[in-house]
C-alpha cells in the first residue's frame, strides 16, 4: 500500500468519534423535532378552535395531564439544545473560536442540561402538586 493508498483507505473512518459531527447530528435532529412540532402544534391548535369552545377547554386539559408535560419538557430540551447550538455555530461563522470546537460544544451540553435541570424541578413540582 503505497503514502497516498493510506491516506484514503480510511476516509470516513472514526467520522462520528469527534464532538463536532455530534453536534452537527444532534442539532439536525432537534431542528426536525422543532420543525415537525410546529407542525402539529398548529394542526392541533387548529383543530381544536375549529372544535367549539368547550372542546377547546378540553384539549387543554388533556395538555395538562403529566405525559403531555413531559413531552413538553422534551420539546423544551429540543429547543434549549438547539439554540444554544446555533450561538456556537453563529461563533463559528463570525470567526470566533473555531479552535475550541470541542470545549464549546460540552459547554452548550452543560448549559442545556443546567436549563433542563431547572425546568425538570418546575415541571414534576407542577406534576407533584396537579396530579
Amino acid at each position: 500500500m503505497t503514502g497516498k493508498d493510506r491516506e484514503t483507505a480510511n476516509v470516513g473512518a472514526g467520522l462520528w468519534k469527534g464532538a463536532g459531527m455530534w453536534a452537527w447530528l444532534f442539532h439536525r435532529v432537534s431542528g426536525l423535532v422543532l420543525a415537525l412540532y410546529l407542525f402539529a402544534h398548529i394542526w392541533v391548535i387548529s383543530t381544536g378552535a375549529a372544535a367549539g369552545a368547550d372542546a377547546f377547554d378540553t384539549m387543554f386539559k388533556t395538555l395538562e395531564s403529566p405525559f403531555f408535560i413531559v413531552l413538553d419538557l422534551a420539546l423544551l430540551a429540543a429547543v434549549v439544545y438547539h439554540a444554544f447550538n446555533g450561538i456556537r455555530v453563529i461563533l463559528f461563522d463570525l470567526g470566533i473560536a473555531i479552535r475550541q470546537q470541542k470545549t464549546l460544544w460540552w459547554v452548550v451540553i452543560g448549559a442545556s442540561v443546567a436549563v433542563m435541570a431547572v425546568f425538570a424541578v418546575i415541571s414534576f413540582s407542577y406534576i407533584a402538586s396537579h396530579g
